[in-house]
């Protein structure tokens, strides 16, 4: 009788440590949830903030608001999404959110330091891009390179193994296979 109380006990114990492990340390679909929610709700906030403002700062406000907007958004979604590609397409969406924001900014300025102004915010969507196309191809090349030095490694175990005969060679060929993911 005392053993099925001490099992229980440590059933029940066990239970509630993993229930709680689970409340602590939301699904990644929860996060991305969460955190679009609370972009949307910053921007809601903002503006209502930027109404009481007119004319061209209330214009660059809502801007702001948005690009702030669109970057908590796009990060969410490339950590939900966890992937080279979705985090290149948020750079990217981010960069034309600020390239927006900047244009609105430039409104403000008239004559040559208007040009100057969107000449300006294009050199810096036009950098970004080029940066988050670069760190892409980057990451990409370092992972064919680190693919590419694996398999010459495992073809160099495989060649060790070739020393032996019999079951000791299957079992060396096996442990490189292992040790490879082959």
């Amino acid at each position: 009788m005392k053993r099925t109380y001490a099992f229980l006990l440590v059933g029940a114990a066990l239970a509630w440590a993993g229930s709680a492990r689970a409340q602590a340390a939301p699904d990644a679909r929860t996060a991305f949830e969460q955190a679009k929610a609370m972009a949307e709700a910053n921007y809601k906030a903002a503006k209502a903030r930027c109404d009481q403002i007119a004319g061209n700062p209330h214009a660059l406000c809502i801007a702001e608001a948005r690009a702030a907007r669109v970057r908590t958004e796009e990060e969410a979604g490339a950590a939900y999404k966890n992937t080279l590609s979705a985090y290149t397409d948020a750079r990217m969406r981010i960069a034309s959110a600020n390239y927006d924001r900047d244009r609105v900014r430039c409104a403000a300025v008239t004559g040559n330091d208007r040009d100057v102004c969107l000449e300006q915010a294009k050199a810096s969507l036009i950098a970004a891009q080029a940066d988050a196309k670069a760190d892409r191809k980057s990451i990409e090349a370092r992972q064919d390179a680190q693919q590419d030095k694996l398999a010459a490694q495992y073809r160099v175990a495989i060649e060790k193994c070739d020393a032996y005969a019999g079951e000791v060679k299957d079992q060396c060929v096996n442990a490189a296979k292992t040790a490879f993911r082959k």
